[in-house]
């Protein structure tokens, strides 16, 4: 298990996945704020959305040593200077109507310029092995919408099954956004896909 005051970071070969610090928060905002990538995501955000959106971020960092990590291109210079990209890795299941809730979510949410070059599955694909082998997860469920065909296709290519019993109604949003649907992949689905 990963030690809370250790900051997180992952290398991949061409990302970085990195705890928040101040003041990026503005940064994503900036570059995931927009109708295209909040389509089914509820929407372009207000300003109380933002700021909740920063804080139970941070808090996941704080308690549990994991939240969706901050994602930069590694051919921009790295940490410090690196190309944001948006956000990618683990928290814990809290979506009002979810009955698995405190299990262990994997989550993605890139800029647009980001889509279609493998980013995302690159990132998905680190924060599952830090999930499994850093954080002592058994199982990883990933949440979305039907009409999301990107998200959960990506959920599929990196083996995630379809859960549909779990599937469940999200009161925080109007149809089609609250219908809400489930994927997973356990720890032994996992290994069994890295040696294959």
């Amino acid at each position: 298990m990963a030690e809370l005051t250790t900051p997180f970071r992952i290398e991949t070969a061409r990302l970085i996945l990195r705890e928040w610090a101040p003041g990026d928060i503005d940064r994503f905002v900036d570059i995931t704020n927009t109708p295209a990538v909040m389509r089914w995501l509820g929407g372009v955000m207000d300003t109380a959305e933002i700021d909740m959106l920063e804080s139970r971020t941070m808090a996941f960092q704080v308690t549990f040593g994991h939240s969706f990590w901050l994602v930069e291109r590694k051919a921009d210079g790295g940490h410090l200077s690196g190309e944001m990209l948006g956000f990618c890795g683990l928290k814990k299941i809290d979506a009002p109507g979810a009955g698995f809730a405190g299990e262990f979510e994997i989550g993605w949410r890139l800029r647009e310029e980001a889509w279609g070059k493998g980013y995302a599955k690159e990132a998905a694909t680190a924060s599952l092995g830090a999930g499994f082998d850093r954080f002592g997860a058994r199982e990883i469920f990933a949440i979305t919408v039907i009409e999301n065909s990107a998200s959960w296709g990506l959920m599929e290519r990196l083996g995630m099954r379809r859960r549909a019993e779990l599937d469940f109604v999200d009161p925080r949003y109007e149809p089609p956004l609250c219908d809400t649907i489930a994927y997973s992949i356990t720890r032994e689905a996992w290994q069994g896909r890295e040696r294959t």
